[in-house]
């Protein structure tokens, strides 16, 4: 989008911040070893998984590993995004997509979408054994599977293709719990440390998630 006479600085309306948290990138390693960004404000978008393309506009399985800024109360509003002032709370140490975005000209912010971005190996020190829990989690719960079992969904809605994305859905409730009893992991960090639950991902895309019997089970609602 070219600037326009009519806008040239931000209003500071907050439309940007209730759209989504950024997409953190190298340059903002320092704000999370000086502990502006915590791990509790942050959330992880496997590579392959569902997510909104700012590219192209649509969603599409994201091209690598995307850590963001988390949002709040289940919506993608910013956690650190105050609705009320509205105003950020760490405005001064916001992260490199939030120094760039320009509403009234996105393109400093378009140049550097999907590049040179974070990932949990750079965040989580090798030895800390969440990288087995990681490890346990992508074993059970491929992310590229998964891309591969919604894109024959999307073609031919078979019953061992929806067995098989059913069965993984369970794995990673396990898994999930596994974190909980066995890691002893906080559960304010467990959308970083393993991402969105895989159910979670599934709603909106043509898929219902039921149970019965005790176990869920996944139901396409797409003619």
């Amino acid at each position: 989008m070219k600037a326009t006479q009519e806008q040239t600085s931000c209003k500071q309306c907050g439309t940007c911040c209730r759209k989504g948290g950024p997409v953190l990138h190298h340059e903002d390693k320092g704000l999370l070893d000086a502990g502006f960004i915590r791990p509790e404000h942050l959330i992880t978008i496997r590579k392959g998984e569902p997510a909104f393309s700012p590219l192209s506009g649509k969603v599409e399985p994201a091209p690598c590993e995307l850590i963001k800024i988390n949002g709040r109360q289940g919506e993608w509003t910013c956690c650190f995004f105050d609705t009320e002032t509205p105003a950020c709370s760490i405005y001064a140490h916001r992260p490199l997509e939030c120094r760039l975005l320009e509403c009234w000209n996105t393109e400093k912010l378009i140049s550097v979408i999907n590049k040179n971005t974070l990932a949990r190996v750079d965040i989580i020190q090798p030895e800390d054994v969440v990288m087995d829990l990681i490890a346990i989690h992508e074993q059970h719960c491929p992310s590229g599977r998964i891309e591969e079992l919604l894109a024959e969904l999307s073609h031919d809605s078979n019953t061992s293709t929806l067995d098989e994305l059913t069965e993984m859905v369970r794995k990673d409730l396990v898994v999930r719990s596994h974190a909980s009893t066995h890691f002893k992991l906080p559960l304010e960090v467990e959308f970083f440390i393993l991402g969105r639950p895989l159910f979670k991902q599934l709603v909106g895309l043509g898929l219902d998630l039921l149970e019965k019997d005790g176990e869920v089970h996944l139901k396409w609602n797409v003619a």
